[in-house]
């Protein structure tokens, strides 16, 4: 990886390009030291203590901006959630497919309906943090006015990372909105060495134990990349055929399925409705210390139970087949295979390949699903077996920083690939 970006920096315009994208990098790490008028910092970091949350995920990708009460606070989660909407919306609607499938005119007109909803979700975000901080005692002057600054400062900060992110994708590397949560939680780094070098030293972890954590933390980083980069090849094959004078098909090819191609989504899904109860409880005052009922119920479906990492490991296992089955359409592969000649080797033309594929990809959606469940729950389990509290980069965090790595990379090189191929003229 670091070859790669040694080399690209050599070429010019790659190197204008890499530039401009850690420019942006540093002004987003700058707004989030902007503190948001009448806010109270130390009130909101009492608020959280870990990536278990939904809050806490915030904070984390937000690269600590949420616990420190400055403007860039939500972070780009109103435009994840945004996405995801679109992306599910795009498959129920008939409408929004066909624009889909229209070409570069009908991904900007989806990325426009994206960014509006990511202003709404935003406003309504803020809304209910608003009330969560009141309640919290964070708001130093509740009111109307306090009300119209806290929200509008929450939405404005969220609407300039999404510029940001894709003034990134349009002239820098990579993707910018993934960019802005690498950053996010990278610059978590250093609060993670001093919450290790703490335990130590207050002897909760002996200097053997550390190691361990930091040879776990690596062995995990290394089986993230090799099921992120693992793929199961369907071989196809295309029979030869006669158009005029000319001769078409004949060649052999796969269809690569990705062991891991629902990505973090199921990760995210999953995290927002374990979040839902505490969060809407939260509003309303009640947390876990509260005792009778939602007392109780908070407390179980706290982010360091057993019962809340079995719940949260079944439901991530359940949304990456939902969100597989919506990436994915065997029929529909068949049918285009089918039109074009294709089959798969040993495998009849039409609905045994359709089902032949879905045979296939519910095999790999299984060890793909169990793979992010258990690095999800990572952080749980570590907190049960070590009694380890605010571990700053969770099994999450992990999946988002490796693919945002290894996409990067990937198009790094990619580029570099166009720019010193010569051409079949010379």
């Amino acid at each position: 990886m670091f070859e790669t970006i040694r080399n690209a920096w050599k070429i010019p315009d790659l190197r204008k390009k890499l530039f401009y994208t850690l420019m942006m990098m540093v002004i987003f790490r700058f707004g989030c030291f902007i503190p948001v008028p009448l806010l109270d910092a130390g009130a909101m970091n009492e608020m959280f203590s870990s990536e278990m949350s939904l809050i806490g995920f915030i904070d984390v990708v937000s690269g600590g901006a949420f616990r420190n009460a400055t403007i860039f606070a939500m972070s780009i989660t109103p435009y994840i959630n945004s996405s995801i909407i679109m992306q599910l919306l795009c498959v129920a609607i008939p409408a929004l497919e066909r624009l889909q499938k229209q070409g570069e005119e009908g991904r900007k007109k989806i990325a426009q309906i994206m960014r509006y909803g990511t202003v709404v979700l935003a406003i309504i975000q803020a809304l209910g943090l608003y009330f969560l901080l009141k309640n919290a005692n964070a708001v130093t002057n509740p009111g109307f006015l306090s009300a119209v600054v806290i929200i509008g400062t929450f939405t404005a900060g969220t609407a300039f990372l999404m510029w940001l992110g894709e003034q990134i994708t349009e002239k820098g590397i990579g993707n910018g909105i993934s960019l802005i949560i690498f950053t996010g939680i990278i610059s978590r780094v250093p609060a993670l060495a001093y919450t290790l070098f703490d335990y130590f030293k207050s002897g909760t972890l002996n200097i053997f134990a550390v190691i361990a954590l930091v040879i776990l933390v690596v062995v995990v980083i290394g089986f993230v990349v090799m099921f992120n980069e693992a793929e199961r090849r369907i071989p196809v094959q295309y029979a030869k055929r006669v158009v005029g004078r000319k001769m078409y098909g004949g060649q052999s090819t796969h269809i690569p399925i990705k062991v891991a191609s629902a990505g973090v989504i199921p990760v995210i899904f999953a995290m927002s409705i374990l979040a839902f109860p505490g969060t809407i409880a939260a509003f309303f005052g009640k947390t876990a210390a509260s005792g009778g009922f939602w007392g109780g119920f908070l407390k179980i479906f706290s982010g360091d139970s057993v019962v809340y990492a079995i719940v949260y490991f079944l439901l991530i296992i359940f949304f990456t087949y939902f969100y597989t089955a919506i990436q994915f359409n065997p029929v529909e592969m068949a049918n285009n295979m089918k039109q074009n000649g294709g089959f798969v080797p040993g495998i009849r033309p039409g609905r045994p390949t359709s089902e032949y594929i879905n045979r296939v990809l519910s095999k790999i959606t299984f060890g793909g699903a169990i793979f992010l469940g258990l690095v999800a729950i990572l952080p749980i389990l570590m907190n049960l077996g070590l009694n380890i509290q605010n571990f700053s980069i969770g099994g999450t965090s992990l999946l988002i920083v490796v693919g945002v790595a290894l996409e990067t990379v990937q198009q790094l090189e990619s580029q570099m690939l166009m720019r010193h191929y010569k051409g079949f003229l010379e």
